[in-house]
């Protein structure tokens, strides 16, 4: 019931829904009951001998079901007399009808209203699973698997809406039908319903048995599906190089294992799962003969009528189901917990690089960016020790080094992916922790070794879904990113979509969408990661280009694996182990015979 108190806390107002569900659901109810009661009259007239039918007189008027009952009764056996048995008939199966024709309208009406809650709770879950997992830093992604978080957003939601929502559903509903049911039926006998009340305890014994059983399997069940889709991920990534390595039989074997554990855990899952029904319908069969033969035996000693046991009977048969519902519901719930459980931890994971709530929310990069003592660890490894430089407006600022000597690593910090662990990071003398994020990124640009390019649209890649974007604009960068020309020999031009990670470009297209991207937004400060290492010559020519235009009259940090693309930088930062170990202009650095003169004679040699 926790996972329930959470989860209606996404039916916002709760107003627009109850009251109106209420008010089919009593109509609903009600008008199965008179469907069910009218067997009685009906029943009387078929095969009665006039039992029961006319009462006289007309007893007096009290508010109880009891007159109501008489009273119909009176009014039967009065038409039957005067119109004969077959008018009566005819209108107690009349009411029937329409009974059961109004009573099945208010219960559809009823779903109605449970779906537009059903679907409006999911839709603000995974709206609000979306934005808690776009506002999490690196930090959490590297913690977390990438298929964990996928199995989550998609087989943990729908689970939830199969197991936990549909449960919800049959809580807010069948349990008054039961009631209503009950107290109808202690109304024709107060004896026979007391004694097979007793049968319901025994029954929800094993139920609750089996959930508790369920629940412990489910968390191993959801974990073994995320490990299928972190494997099957990895899978389509890399394909090129699993075949290109001959590696297709190790994969496939290691996605065989963990798919054996999936199945043999769900086996088990939906063997129990699967039991509460039979269970239930056993539990069903062994009530409904006990209260036969209980039952019959009252009719025997004429303690009741026979029309009025099988109306009895005809009513608590429509317990049954309801009481089945809630049992299999129950088991559903511990499963839909488990899925309930994974994603209020992801809703739940504190965001370890939040705004300040004072946070400035506009801000214009004017003179350079600081990092004063800067040092940062992922976990127990330092990765940066005292980083100390300026980047000063209008200059360009190169960081060389070994891979893993820290590089990405300040750029990451610099558009505060993460936060340091010392020192402090300032624009224009403040603090960037006191910037909000969005304010921050508006003055930086930022193109890696390996751009994103997104499932959609060359307009909206490079405007990153701008609702209103300046074509003109748009052509400019284009152009100035030396993209314009491909483009537009694109079937659709700029609404030319370019397929799962820009698969439709080569290396160098790919990369020039990037700078397009960058020039559209048109940011005082660039990082650029390595932008061209990756690149064949001519495409690199096209690229460097490209980002020649892009540097124009802008501060730029630019992290370098290849030494010659940074010999004009203003200043060259040379990073080891974490550290500054050299920094100076490209001459300089060649005449202190260190790591950058070792590094680029090492290049020429290559």
């Amino acid at each position: 019931m926790k996972v329930l108190r959470r989860l209606l806390a996404y039916v916002k107002p709760i107003h627009h829904y109850l009251p109106e569900y209420i008010v089919f659901m009593v109509l609903g109810i009600v008008l199965g009951i008179v469907n069910f009661t009218m067997l009685i009259p009906m029943l009387n007239l078929l095969f009665g001998t006039g039992e029961a039918i006319a009462v006289e007189p007309l007893p007096e008027f009290e508010l109880s079901a009891s007159y109501a009952g008489n009273a119909f009764n009176h009014f039967v056996g009065k038409l039957a007399l005067e119109s004969g048995k077959m008018y009566a008939l005819g209108l107690v199966c009349a009411i029937i009808a329409t009974a059961t024709v109004l009573s099945n309208l208010f219960r559809y009406l009823g779903t109605r209203v449970l779906v537009r809650l059903k679907m409006n709770l999911l839709q603000r879950l995974r709206n609000h699973l979306y934005e808690k997992v776009t506002d999490q830093s690196l930090t959490w992604f590297n913690r977390n698997r990438k298929g964990d978080v996928l199995s989550t957003m998609t087989n943990d939601v729908q689970e939830i809406e199969v197991s936990v929502i549909n449960s919800f559903q049959i809580f807010l509903r069948d349990p008054f039908v039961i009631v209503a049911y009950f107290f109808t039926l202690f109304l024709i006998s107060a004896k026979l319903t007391l004694f097979t009340v007793i049968f319901f305890p025994i029954a929800g014994f094993f139920i609750s048995t089996l959930s508790r059983k369920l629940k412990r399997k489910g968390y191993f069940s959801q974990e073994m599906l995320g490990r299928i889709l972190q494997h099957t991920d990895e899978t389509l990534s890399g394909i090129r190089i699993i075949q290109a390595f001959r590696a297709k039989k190790v994969f496939r074997e290691k996605f065989s294992q963990i798919n054996a554990g999936f199945t043999l855990n769900s086996k088990a899952l939906f063997n129990q799962r699967e039991l509460a029904s039979p269970l239930s319908e056993i539990m069903g069969v062994v009530v409904i003969v006990v209260l036969v033969l209980y039952g019959g035996n009252l009719v025997i000693e004429g303690e009741l009528s026979g029309s009025m046991f099988i109306t009895y009977l005809a009513l608590y048969s429509q317990i049954l189901q309801p009481a089945k519902n809630i049992s299999t519901a129950i088991s559903n719930m511990q499963k839909g917990a488990v899925s309930a459980e994974r994603i209020f931890a992801i809703l739940d994971a504190p965001v370890a690089i939040e705004d300040q709530k004072n946070a400035g929310k506009s801000v214009r990069f004017e003179a350079l960016v600081e990092f004063r003592g800067v040092g940062f660890k992922y976990e127990a490894d330092a990765v940066l020790t005292n980083i100390n430089f300026v980047l000063q407006r209008g200059k360009n600022l190169a960081l060389v080094g070994k891979s893993g000597s820290g590089k990405s690593t300040i750029a990451d910090l610099m558009l505060r992916f993460y936060d340091p662990n010392e020192g402090t990071i300032l624009l224009d003398g403040v603090d960037i922790r006191t910037l909000s994020q969005d304010a921050l990124r508006s003055q930086i640009g930022f193109v890696n070794q390996d751009p994103v390019i997104f499932n959609d649209t060359v307009l909206n890649n490079i405007t990153m879904g701008n609702a209103l974007p300046d074509m003109d604009a748009v052509r400019i960068a284009a152009r100035n990113a030396h993209a314009l020309e491909f483009i537009e020999q694109m079937e659709q031009g700029f609404d030319t979509v370019l397929g799962d990670r820009g698969s439709r470009l080569s290396g160098g297209q790919r990369q020039r969408i990037a700078i397009a991207r960058a020039l559209y937004s048109n940011p005082p400060i660039l990082i650029l990661d390595e932008a061209t290492s990756a690149l064949d010559t001519e495409s690199e020519k096209a690229v460097q280009e490209a980002i020649a235009e892009l540097m124009k009259n802008r501060t730029v940090l630019v992290i370098a694996h290849r030494l010659s693309t940074v010999r004009n930088a203003d200043e060259i930062l040379v990073l080891h182990d974490g550290i500054v170990a050299e920094r100076g202009t490209h001459s300089e650095l060649m005449q202190q015979q260190g790591v950058y003169r070792r590094l680029q004679d090492l290049q020429e040699l290559s």
